[in-house]
């Protein structure tokens, strides 16, 4: 080796084994979600066009067929993932002790619990599979359906009142958390960096608590003195959850091409935002794309000096325009497609511009070589 020839450090083993775990950790995780969001998919698209149509602001409002949109996202689509989480632990069993301990959830939040579902739904089926392991070998013949049955009947009912006691006040914690850190990044002049709180919210479901529970008020006082007032626009913004949709149908396995299409009709034009938080939570990763579209549609609006004059009702774009003030529509729209196109570039960088696609479409060609 010649004096001038240095020699090369080899990559620190443990240090790149570390960082296959946590890279790993996180592909099972969102790998779990997704098993239990996607299967899904077609409640939530039905809720979501009950919702466009029937709710009083909708396309062809029904008192009696709205009735139907609180019970299907606050006990149904809840139920389903939970249930669906259950089944992946423990099987039937486990499907049917995490649906009860769901029902816990719903019970004590006023809002969609669908993290909370999330939860439970695995953990009551896995409690209820490590009684199963631990008393499996114990039980005389005869005896193994009086067991199970009632094995699942007390710890889904145990996990139920855990999660009713327990996940209420959490949630209740956290959206007031959420709404004191948008009021302090309001109040400092920093708007853009709102959607760093908003959009992980929104896909949590808290979107309703922050929109009237923050936006809504300081959006009314500063429509009040000018005529317009941007904080109407933070939260229904549809060009996030649009540009990401766009992206999925593009570039996204098949599971979510063949989906996202009506969830685009469903978000863009019905204004049910709702209806693209379970691509999300299926890949937490695309909540940077939901951020970046946000904080860029803000930085728009603000340099556009877009507002509406009231909170638009479903947040649909076109309920954006109709309750724009006149000469406002250019910024809105401005705004609304810088958003969309953020998250979009975003959103289809991290899926590999397609890459998951092609490896999915080689794996089918050989499979049927």
């Amino acid at each position: 080796m010649s004096l001038q020839e240095k020699p090369t450090t080899p990559p620190d083993p443990p240090r790149q084994a570390r960082l296959d775990r946590v890279r790993s950790g996180v592909q099972r995780f969102g790998g779990h979600l997704a098993g239990m969001v996607m299967p899904n998919i077609g409640a939530f698209i039905a809720w979501g066009l009950i919702t466009a149509l029937f709710i009083p602001t909708g396309w062809l409002p029904n008192e009696t067929f709205g009735a139907l949109v609180d019970p299907m996202i606050k006990v149904l689509l809840p139920v389903l993932i939970g249930y669906t989480g259950g089944r992946l632990v423990h099987g039937q069993r486990g499907a049917v002790a995490g649906a009860v301990a769901t029902v816990g959830v719903v019970v004590g939040a006023d809002i969609p619990m669908f993290l909370g579902a999330m939860v439970m739904g695995p953990l009551a089926a896995y409690v209820l599979r490590l009684f199963d392991n631990a008393v499996r070998h114990r039980v005389r013949s005869g005896f193994e359906m009086l067991v199970d049955n009632f094995s699942c009947g007390i710890i889904g009912g145990a996990m139920a009142l855990v999660a009713l006691i327990g996940v209420g006040p959490v949630v209740e914690t956290v959206t007031r958390g959420l709404g004191a850190g948008v009021q302090f990044l309001m109040d400092a002049g920093l708007l853009p960096l709102v959607a760093v709180i908003i959009e992980p919210a929104k896909v949590l479901f808290l979107n309703n608590a922050i929109n009237h529970g923050v936006l809504g008020p300081l959006g009314v006082a500063s429509a009040a003195e000018t005529g317009r007032a941007v904080e109407f626009l933070i939260e229904s913004n549809p060009g996030p959850g649009l540009g990401i949709l766009l992206a999925l149908m593009f570039f996204g396995p098949r599971a979510t091409r063949s989906t996202a299409p009506g969830a685009i009709v469903i978000q863009f034009l019905g204004g049910i935002h709702e209806i693209y938080f379970p691509y999300i939570l299926a890949q937490p990763r695309l909540i940077l794309a939901a951020i970046g579209g946000g904080a860029a549609g803000i930085s728009v609006f603000l340099l556009t000096g877009a507002g509406l004059v009231a909170t638009p009702s479903p947040g649909s774009i076109i309920a954006i325009l109709a309750v724009t003030p006149r000469g406002g529509h250019i910024s809105v729209i401005l705004g609304v497609a810088a958003a969309t196109a953020v998250s979009f570039l975003i959103a289809a960088a991290l899926l590999g511009f397609g890459k998951a696609r092609r490896a999915e479409s080689r794996s089918e060609s050989e499979a049927t070589s």
